[in-house]
């Protein structure tokens, strides 16, 4: 259904619901003022635009989402994509891709492709969660310690003799605001439930440069001072070139926004006891990347921290995000220009959290001893995000899981020939018509059978079991009765065999044939060549078939025959 949750849920809306979630809104935005910022500067942008991200992109994402409860915003799912993007292509490009990214989303929402989304694999999303996550770490290990490097390298393995060479020019300074910030953000947020710890730290760290003087880096020193206002609306240079170049990066945006959103959503799902609306969630997204740009903001998508946040302090609706969005704005109008005093440490710690919650380590150490398919996705996609971009390592991940996948279901069907001579005291899964044992298979007859999905991976095992067939064989039964699917390539390899039965003057029957099987193969012609009278139902029909090709009786008359020999 492609209808905002905030129209649903404000049919049976009241004063209970309006309380609970504007105090909710007012908590989510005071926890997510620090994250904004510190995610506006990770990204390689100023502190503003990570909040005015927070304000549009918050608001539209919950005013038109599919869930109650969602939040919106900047992430540190986003901050190496649009780092990169930001250093080669400068602020316009940055605006180009997200805006791209946002008619993605659109298009995947209104095409109904939410539930597809779901089935990316999780060593891809553990891989490049943890490769963004350790980026992050290192990217701020320089403001952490108050390290003087004038042009830290943007590449991950570049950074590190960088740091090594750089590690005794440390500001003792920015080191002390720096343990008690994660002292602040990691214990108190034990004991205080209500009040963000990512807040107390902001405010603490503050207090204690600017009572002791402290020699710290802040944002004011670092970007000057900030702006009490929404930036007008701006347009960007496009040009083909500039499409074409960031095609990749949108497209890594658009899938980054669609698989985080989702899951988020479906995290406040199993906190609330709801269900959202998967579709209307991407469209949501999209127009949120589409506008927000246009006001210097940079790509955003729901937030499972905050969103979580939101629930365990009463949000019931999207008013919840709304009103979030709205004490945002208000900060930043009132109380924008004294942003400029946090210290650049305190950031840090911050984000510091931020990427350790996001490692998702013990998740990568369980899925190591996964299959070893599992285990190559999840190292390569890795590796391929901390090495290299993100870009990369979500199109080699989704192609190499596919490979694999397809390897696997390639695997588990199985083709082989069903011998003349059979167990009657064995078992069988099957009974009456569609049972081979007990069966008397005329000579010159041959039975094969499918086992699994017939697609372009099986295709090479279907032609390898078919070599065996012989010369003398009459009629050739092909059993597809465990074949739940077929594609095009399923369909010219039994068109091939068809033919080379054909020149061996080998009768073919199709036997158990499935709706969709027999669909494609009845579109494709291929039933038409075999034969109407040749495709049977089950292989007591595909054996009465062959007796009446080979000219003997069918096993009905035989058994006649049989029961008044004996009277």
């Amino acid at each position: 259904m492609l209808l905002p949750k905030l129209v649903t849920t404000l049919k049976t809306y009241n004063k209970s619901l309006f309380y609970s979630d504007v105090s909710s809104g007012i908590i989510v935005g005071i926890v997510a003022l620090p994250l904004a910022i510190a995610f506006g500067i990770a990204s390689g942008v100023s502190p503003n635009n990570g909040l005015i991200t927070a304000v549009i992109a918050g608001f539209i994402i919950s005013a038109l989402g599919g869930s109650r409860v969602q939040i919106g915003g900047p992430t540190g799912a986003f901050i190496v994509i649009v780092y990169g993007i930001v250093q080669k292509y400068g602020m316009d490009g940055l605006m180009i891709a997200t805006i791209m990214a946002g008619v993605m989303l659109v298009l995947m929402g209104f095409m109904k492709l939410g539930t597809l989304i779901k089935f990316i694999p999780l060593p891809i999303i553990t891989g490049f969660t943890s490769g963004i996550a350790l980026i992050i770490f290192t990217t701020q290990i320089k403001d952490l310690l108050g390290l003087n490097i004038p042009n830290l390298p943007s590449e991950f393995l570049a950074k590190i003799p960088v740091y090594v060479n750089n590690i005794t020019a440390f500001n003792i300074d920015t080191i002390i605001v720096s343990a008690i910030s994660l002292f602040t953000i990691i214990f108190l947020g034990k004991f205080l439930q209500k009040i963000p710890s990512t807040f107390i730290a902001l405010i603490l760290g503050t207090a204690i440069v600017y009572i002791f003087g402290l020699e710290v880096d802040t944002i004011s020193t670092r970007f000057g001072q900030l702006t009490s206002s929404i930036p007008s609306i701006g347009m960007p240079e496009i040009s083909f070139d500039v499409i074409y170049n960031l095609a990749g990066p949108a497209f890594t945006i658009a899938m980054l926004g669609a698989v985080e959103s989702l899951l988020s959503a479906v995290v406040a799902d199993g906190m609330i006891g709801g269900k959202h609306r998967s579709n209307m969630e991407l469209i949501a997204n999209g127009a949120a990347n589409i506008v927000a740009p246009f006001f210097g903001g940079i790509p955003a998508t729901g937030a499972i921290a905050r969103t979580v946040t939101n629930i365990r302090n009463g949000g019931k609706t999207p008013i919840a995000g709304i009103t979030h969005s709205i004490v945002l704005l208000l900060i930043l109008l009132f109380f924008g220009k004294y942003a400029g005093m946090i210290p650049m440490c305190v950031l840090a710690s911050i984000l510091m959290v931020v990427a350790y919650n996001m490692s998702e380590w013990r998740e990568f150490k369980a899925q190591l001893k996964m299959p070893r398919s599992d285990v190559i996705v999840l190292v390569t996609t890795f590796l391929l995000t901390v090495i290299f971009d993100l870009t990369v390592a979500i199109e080699v991940g989704i192609v190499l899981s596919a490979m694999l996948f397809m390897r696997r279901m390639a695997e588990v069907t199985n083709i082989g020939v069903i011998s003349r001579e059979f167990d009657e005291g064995l078992e069988s899964e099957d009974s009456g018509a569609n049972s081979i044992q007990g069966k008397n298979i005329p000579k010159g007859v041959l039975i094969f059978e499918i086992d699994g999905p017939f697609f372009f991976g099986a295709a090479s095992k279907f032609k390898d079991a078919m070599r065996f067939v012989g010369k003398t064989t009459d009629v050739l039964i092909l059993r597809l009765r465990k074949v739940p699917a077929i594609d095009s390539t399923g369909i010219a390899t039994l068109e091939d065999f068809y033919y080379d039965c054909k020149k061996r003057s080998t009768i073919l029957i199709l036997s158990g044939l499935h709706a969709q099987p027999m669909f494609a193969c009845e579109h494709a012609g291929l039933l038409d060549k075999i034969g109407e009278v040749n495709l049977r139902g089950n292989i007591d029909d595909a054996l009465n078939r062959a007796r009446e090709i080979l000219g003997l009786p069918s096993e009905e008359i035989v058994a006649q025959k049989e029961s008044s020999i004996e009277k």
